[in-house]
């Protein structure tokens, strides 16, 4: 469906393409030419920012508030044990209700399949086996693509991310591609980086066997 990587030339906006489906093979395709569906409404818009924020996961950063949390043990986290609902609870979060959310239900039966078939991951955050936190993504090789966090608990996103970072640390994953340029993730350690300089990072780390099995220890 899309152009070669590097062939795209997005609008101002980042827009690439307009209309397709969000069929498991456009989408894995998508995602490894830098591209993603920014809603599941039709046409659905594809996009490519330039620039392109990444985060690489041993570099995130901790504030002394997080680290206290986490040493407290208060939370449980698991990860791929609640994807639809972690999906769900983004798309109704105070934020996505207030502006409108992207995440509609066909995009979350999407995700939902590549969930499925190991490609999508979630990550959960328990307060007294309450879910108050999580995210989700895609692996893809040694790429994960996140896609949206969601709180009920001052600090449960970051708790979210912090984790899967540390996983993914583990397992050696290249960047997380965070899409869009936001205050919060760059104090987290994430970064800008021009559409060529991450397609180029893109291809490297996707031209490795994809870790369909990540999970939190």
């Amino acid at each position: 469906m899309f152009p070669s990587i590097g062939d795209v030339e997005p609008d101002p906006n980042g827009l690439v393409a307009l209309g397709g489906d969000l069929a498991p093979k456009t989408l894995l395709e998508a995602y490894q030419k830098g591209i993603f569906p920014w809603e599941g409404r039709q046409p659905i818009p594809w996009f490519s920012p330039d620039p392109r924020l990444i985060l690489e996961p041993e570099n995130v950063r901790m504030s002394r508030s997080v680290r206290r949390l986490l040493n407290q043990d208060r939370y449980r986290i698991t990860m791929n044990q609640q994807f639809r609902n972690v999906m769900t609870r983004c798309a109704t979060s105070q934020q996505r209700a207030e502006e409108g959310t992207w995440i509609t239900p066909t995009l979350i039966g999407a995700y939902s399949e590549l969930h499925h078939r190991g490609w999508a991951h979630s990550v959960e955050v328990c307060l007294e086996d309450r879910l108050v936190g999580g995210l989700y993504g895609l692996a893809i090789g040694n790429a994960f693509f996140g896609e949206s966090m969601f709180y009920l608990t001052p600090n449960a996103s970051k708790i979210a991310l912090i984790s899967l970072c540390q996983v993914l640390a583990r397992e050696r994953f290249h960047f997380i591609d965070c899409q869009q340029d936001t205050p919060h993730l760059r104090s987290m350690g994430a970064h800008p980086l021009s559409r060529e300089e991450y397609l180029e990072r893109l291809t490297k780390a996707t031209s490795t066997p994809t870790k369909r099995s990540i999970a939190i220890i």
